[in-house]
């Protein structure tokens, strides 16, 4: 045990200061601080000593140099064992420094404001934060470093019990203290280099993601796995409020379902296995949706998992009682959804936050890929007809649904599609003519008036006549192929009606 006899106080955050001060001072520590930490002890009436009292130099440069001192960088890095170091502390008139309690400007706050100038960026890089950081924290042997306000009740009640902190406390908390310097310089690095970056992709990726929960396993039994991300956003941050624990393939497909859902504004369902959707509807309730997405595929959706819209209400949660699911994300449920799921003890229910990542990253052997997150939507104005008829109102209704959920389906993707539901997908076949007839295959509803979506172009006429054969009658496609011709020549000969977008939306 390392007794605590003399603590330095400087800290961004606030928040519990004023108790961490008041008992240290009843412990018989005395404290240094720095400006506005300083004058908010004194004011609550906790003895503080300046910076300044102990360097014998005023607070500088508008507050860039304070701590930047021997008689704080000597107190703080001094080996205690080391006779030698003992002994230019005494000659120098330095005081140890056993506990260093810093946070650090706010700098991720202003870099994450619209706007941000250059130099409000600059002005938020803390310099001697992070030095007392990193001086304390190598030193952990002698001196306890503490940078977050969670640890403060557990550090006050280890000194009330024992007298001191254990190496065993401190050298925890100085891990804690280097991880918080590293993210505060990649912070840093990765936003000024955005400066000078030409577009969203910086010069260096940068992947240093917290470790929210270990898995099971990962894909398979004999692999293992993690989940790594951002608390509160996204499926990553999603609350769990029911169920038992999460798989690997279980996050894989709610984050499929989830993105299909979050394209709709109009109550919707995205019902996925393995990472395609086999159902998806838009309705005017959440009930009706989920109704009309279960109709697509019902085999199928039995050990699914559903992403939604809108809050889960009573009549919708006893609806899905009815099917064996997997797990459903919503951006909330209702006490009356609650109740109506809770017999289903295994089903997992995630309550989601809408958040967007700015990049999709990909692991490769030997490396990343990172993009832009496909975020064109379905766009009716820059849609050209090509055909000589056009679609008709409830066509271009559907049309523009069957867009909406192809972007979702893995390539190469067919949809079959009635306005507000699907009616048939055919998912991730090296030909797009067998999507075209797996689509027809695996669907259980009438294709007759229905319209094809189809994420690439055709590259061949067969798939637009395989599809009129199950009684197609409109189609939206990229365009783009060498044949564009061939195909709109049988589109016409075959009376039907062709779109094309110019977006491609292919799904690897």
């Amino acid at each position: 045990m390392h007794p605590i006899r003399r603590a330095i106080l400087s800290v961004t955050d606030k928040i519990g200061i004023l108790v961490l001060a008041r008992d240290l001072t009843a412990l018989h520590v005395e404290i240094v601080s720095t400006g506005g930490t300083a004058r908010l002890l004194r004011e609550a009436g906790i003895p503080v000593r300046d910076v300044a009292e102990v360097t014998g130099f005023p607070e500088m440069l508008d507050g860039r140099v304070k701590t930047l001192h021997p008689k704080i960088a000597g107190g703080i890095l001094a080996v205690r064992s080391s006779a030698e170091h003992m002994r230019a502390l005494a000659e120098q008139h330095i005081a140890p420094i056993d506990l260093v309690v810093v946070n650090l400007y706010r700098f991720a706050e202003v870099a994450a404001k619209k706007g941000a100038t250059l130099e409000e960026l600059i002005e938020h890089i803390d310099i001697g934060g992070p030095t007392m950081i990193r001086a304390a924290a190598k030193n952990f042997e002698d001196v306890a470093v503490v940078v977050s306000p969670t640890d403060y009740g557990a550090v006050v009640e280890e000194l009330r019990a024992a007298g001191g902190l254990s190496r065993e406390t401190r050298w925890r908390l100085a891990k804690k203290a280097f991880r918080t310097t590293a993210e505060y310089d990649l912070a840093i690095s990765a936003r000024l280099d955005r400066e000078e970056a030409d577009g969203p992709l910086a010069r260096e990726l940068t992947l240093r993601i917290p470790k929210l929960a270990d898995l099971r396993y990962g894909e398979n039994p004999h692999q293992r796995a993690a989940l790594y991300g951002t608390r509160g956003v996204g499926i990553a941050g999603a609350e769990q409020v029911q169920g038992k624990e999460l798989s690997y393939n279980n996050l894989v497909d709610l984050d499929a379902a989830w993105q299909l859902a979050a394209e709709f504004t109009a109550p919707a369902v995205a019902i996925v296995k393995h990472t395609n959707p086999c159902g998806c509807a838009e309705q005017a309730t959440l009930a009706e949706a989920y109704r009309k997405a279960l109709e697509c595929d019902p085999v199928s959706a039995f050990g699914g998992v559903i992403g939604v819209n809108r809050a889960v209400d009573g009549e919708t949660a006893r609806e899905m009682a009815k099917t064996f699911l997997e797990a459903i994300a919503a951006p909330d449920f209702t006490v009356e959804a609650r109740a109506a799921l809770a017999g289903k003890k295994n089903l997992r229910l995630m309550r989601v936050a809408p958040g967007r990542d700015a990049l999709a990253v990909k692991s490769i052997s030997g490396g990343f890929l990172a993009q832009t997150v496909d975020e064109a939507s379905f766009d009716r104005p820059a849609a050209v007809v090509k055909t000589r008829r056009a679609p008709t109102d409830a066509e271009w209704e559907a049309l523009a649904f069957a867009w909406r959920v192809a972007k979702h389906v893995k390539s190469n993707a067919i949809v079959y599609a009635r306005t507000g539901q699907t009616a048939g997908i055919g998912a991730g076949q090296m030909s797009r003519v067998d999507s075209v007839r797996l689509g027809a295959m695996k669907a259980v509803l009438p294709l007759e008036g229905t319209v094809v979506a189809s994420d690439a172009f055709f590259p061949f006429a067969d798939g637009v006549e395989e599809a009129v054969k199950h009684g197609a009658t409109a189609f939206i496609q990229p365009g783009g192929s060498v044949r564009d011709e061939e195909v709109l020549a049988a589109a016409d000969r075959l009376g039907v009606a062709m779109v094309f977008t110019g977006v491609r939306h292919f799904r690897h």
